[in-house]
């Protein structure tokens, strides 16, 4: 069976609900302190092992034995086929997601330790890996090592997803080397005449997205909390990429799992689960 690759961050989410955003030099109180495993790496890596494929994931942890084992705990007890955490000079890496009413989020994010990987380090994930696979980047990594990854990928014939979050200047230039970029709209207006050419989904939201100039609308639904969808849309996408089915059956299942995340509070808590997720194996 043909495999995902997800090389990426992971870490931990500190979770925080506030009535707004505070203002520059306010405290304001926060509600419903929560404490889960995060990174945009690591939540669409365990989205896509959860749909059923082979999943190898790649992403560095740090040098504080306490915060890293915890990740590492938890990866272990999903189904992978293979985890290279390599431990670097660096704290784990972990966001502050502020929860609003209504459920969009705003997060603040540490990149030091993800920023450290080298491209040799990421290099054993891509071992073996050809036509029919699928390799999925995010933001997190340094864009040297993104574009050197997606380009050591894209020779080896495999399908290359990248989603550029968060958005890093110089990001546009590694269009070339991605078989479909999975980016918001801000996202997307950032890469400009980059993505002239490119197979690209621009997602918007409760608004669904656009694939190819054509709309997907989303499903209808009461969200109490945005955070993570993104993460579980590039996951199911990634997964019905390796199984081969069709970009808009693909889209609408990844709507589906984005959709439900969005219904339950937090990011990796409210990933689907392998049985809500059998749909797209």
């Amino acid at each position: 069976m043909n495999r995902v690759v997800v090389i990426g961050n992971a870490g931990l989410d500190l979770r925080l609900a506030v009535p707004r955003l505070p203002l520059p030099g306010e405290t304001l109180i926060g509600a419903d302190a929560a404490r889960a495993l995060g990174g945009k790496g690591l939540n669409q890596a365990v989205v896509a092992a959860r749909c059923g494929v082979p999943v190898r994931f790649c992403a560095p942890l740090g040098n504080d034995a306490p915060q890293a084992d915890e990740v590492e705990r938890g990866l272990a007890a999903e189904l992978f086929e293979q985890l290279l955490l390599p431990r670097l000079a660096h704290p784990t890496d972990f966001s502050l997601l502020m929860v609003l009413p209504g459920g969009e989020n705003s997060i603040v994010s540490t990149s030091a330790c993800s920023l450290a990987l080298t491209h040799a380090e990421a290099e054993p994930a891509l071992s073996e890996v050809g036509p029919g696979d699928v390799v999925l980047l995010q933001g997190n990594l340094a864009l040297d090592v993104t574009g050197a990854v997606l380009a050591t990928a894209q020779r080896a014939g495999a399908t290359t997803v990248f989603n550029p979050a968060p958005f890093w200047p110089g990001a546009e230039t590694l269009a070339a080397h991605c078989s479909l970029v999975i980016a918001n709209h801000l996202e997307a207006k950032a890469f400009g005449a980059a993505l002239d050419g490119v197979a690209s989904i621009v997602t918007l939201g409760a608004e669904g997205c656009v694939y190819d100039g054509r709309p997907f609308p989303a499903e209808k639904i009461a969200a109490v909390d945005t955070t993570g969808c993104g993460d579980a849309f590039c996951g199911v996408m990634a997964a019905a990429l390796a199984r081969g089915f069709a970009i808009d059956w693909a889209i609408g299942l990844a709507q589906k799992a984005a959709a439900l995340t969005a219904t339950r509070l937090g990011a990796f808590d409210a990933l689907p689960s392998r049985e809500e997720l059998s749909l797209a194996r």
